[in-house]
């Protein structure tokens, strides 16, 4: 009940594990068609945070927004937030080297690199008079082996 923005994405969060409920016989991960009552507990896993929800009374149609905290009551502990908001606070500044896309600093680098790999020197004016194996270019076959 709007905890997902689609019923498909509900659906395949179902599929991926990332729901339980927790009822009074136990905990039980669960699947699209699972049948909830009132007072289960509902424990939905969207990295990093793991939200709680308490079904207080069911429905058989589709809610406004404003009539959700009459059927299900959001426990999420404190710390669950505040980690969400660590996350949030950090941003960028964490993130492991090599994950995501590159940083625009990063880009130069690479950029920087790949022209050193393909010229061997930093500075092109240096390579415009010489020839292929001055450059470093050498190739183990030559012009004999593409005739037929």
């Amino acid at each position: 009940m709007r905890i997902f923005k689609t019923r498909t994405v509900a659906t395949d969060s179902c599929k991926k594990g990332r729901i339980t409920v927790r009822t009074a016989s136990g905990e039980i991960l669960a699947k699209p068609s699972r049948m909830i009552k009132v007072d289960d507990i509902i424990n939905v896993r969207k990295p990093p945070v793991t939200y709680s929800f308490r079904v207080k009374a069911l429905t058989e149609n589709r809610l406004g927004a404003k009539l959700v905290p009459e059927y299900m009551e959001n426990i999420t502990p404190k710390e669950q937030y505040d980690l969400l908001d660590v996350i949030r606070i950090t941003g960028f500044i964490d993130r492991r080297k090599g994950l995501g896309r590159p940083t625009k600093r990063e880009g130069r680098e690479l950029a920087r690199f790949t022209d050193d790999i393909y010229t061997g020197v930093n500075d092109m004016s240096e390579i415009e008079d010489t020839t292929p194996s001055e450059r470093g270019w050498d190739f183990d076959f030559d012009e004999s082996d593409f005739t037929d």
